[in-house]
């Protein structure tokens, strides 16, 4: 189960996309998450990826805390297609952003 709200997704994407994956923005933005929040986001960023199919969800979360060593913001910062991989990953898991998206 993901246990990050789809409008903190959605904020992630936007920083990436107005400021570009390694802005002090995004990770700034990021490092102010919360460990599960974290967790979710890189999950998500790895079935975007195909690293992870949708199915796999809770073995991409379990990866992603077992190998979480350094700091997310500097592991998701060095992603340029990181806005792109969480919009397919999003898409995968058939969350839909659209309200969260039109508030941005």
């Amino acid at each position: 189960m993901l246990d990050i709200s789809n409008g903190k997704v959605v904020r992630v994407i936007f920083l990436a996309r107005e400021y570009g994956p390694d802005s002090w923005h995004l990770r700034d933005y990021i490092s102010g998450l919360n460990e599960d929040e974290q967790v979710s986001l890189v999950a998500i960023m790895w079935i975007g990826r195909d690293s992870f199919s949708p199915d796999e969800v809770d073995e991409a979360l379990a990866t992603a805390r077992a190998e979480r060593t350094a700091p997310t913001e500097d592991y998701l910062s060095g992603i340029p297609e990181l806005p792109d991989y969480l919009e397919a990953g999003l898409e995968a898991l058939g969350i839909d952003v659209t309200d969260a998206e039109d508030r941005m």
